[in-house]
């Protein structure tokens, strides 16, 4: 009797063990061929280089995709996760790549690149799965493109210190290359307007500061995110005033103004 339930309590904790083991090691599943297939590509199609880099030199087709660094991926081996900042790439991101055909992807960081003033691929639509973009100081310029706005999934987005423009004419256009967010960052990216974001119902964080942004804060500022914005940064601009009606948030924890030298005027009393 007493053997039968050593074996039994002997068998019970071998399987627990597997168990915990497996559910451990299925933290990331294996990669799916047709993804290292993708990211092989996409590698390949990229300058960079290999002496500095830390990531993409030790993508070795011979092993398992999800476990490269800078890349994760879901259970079933899908490509969720790239992490490619400060990997010196230089070129290779355009439409034709192959990085637009990783239709899981969930965050995609390209942040602190050289890409030699190029413009943001307008195929960026395509990755429709986005929830986190970051493109800060990867040397794209021009137009931000309007493709950004069919990605109805994304949360935030960060483009600074790029040198970009928003093809807009004024807060009264309908149209934004941006969909709906919880935060935005869009510091030095040599901006002359405010952009247009009346219709954001979401967000939480604003960053435009470090910009050429010239004349009065608009009213409707103070309205972004349904009255939710907790963080609104419009430092180191060229703000003389702040247009009225005021009806300045509840919420907000955190407003700078710093360094608008044209700033003028009482601070109102709903700020104090």
């Amino acid at each position: 009797m007493k053997i039968s339930l050593l074996l039994q309590f002997s068998f019970i904790t071998t399987l627990v063990v597997f168990l915990i083991s497996s559910n451990i090691s299925g933290g990331y599943g294996q990669c799916l061929g047709d993804q290292k297939a993708l990211l092989l590509r996409f590698k390949n199609s990229l300058t960079f280089d290999s002496s500095l880099s830390t990531k993409l030199v030790r993508w070795d087709q011979n092993t398992d995709c999800c476990q490269w660094p800078g890349v994760s991926c879901d259970q079933e081996g899908h490509v969720l996760v790239l992490e490619l900042d400060n990997e010196t790439i230089s070129g290779g991101v355009e439409n034709s790549s192959s990085l637009f055909d990783l239709k899981y992807l969930e965050k995609l960081n390209l942040a602190y690149n050289d890409l030699n003033s190029v413009q943001i691929p307008t195929d960026i639509y395509k990755l429709a799965n986005l929830t986190y973009l970051n493109l800060s100081d990867a040397g794209f310029v021009g137009q931000i493109p309007m493709e950004l706005s069919r990605l109805t999934k994304l949360v935030s987005l960060d483009l600074s210190y790029n040198n970009l423009r928003i093809d807009i004419h004024g807060s009264n256009s309908t149209s934004s290359p941006f969909p709906q967010l919880e935060v935005l960052k869009l510091v030095s990216c040599e901006l002359q307007n405010f952009p247009d974001l009346k219709n954001q119902s979401h967000m939480s964080e604003l960053d435009l500061s470090d910009n050429n942004i010239k004349g009065k804060i608009p009213s409707w500022i103070w309205s972004v995110g349904n009255g939710g914005l907790q963080y609104l940064n419009l430092s180191c601009n060229l703000l003389d005033s702040l247009e009225k009606p005021y009806n300045i948030s509840t919420t907000l924890r955190v407003i700078d103004l710093h360094s608008n030298n044209k700033l003028r005027g009482q601070i109102p009393t709903s700020i104090t």
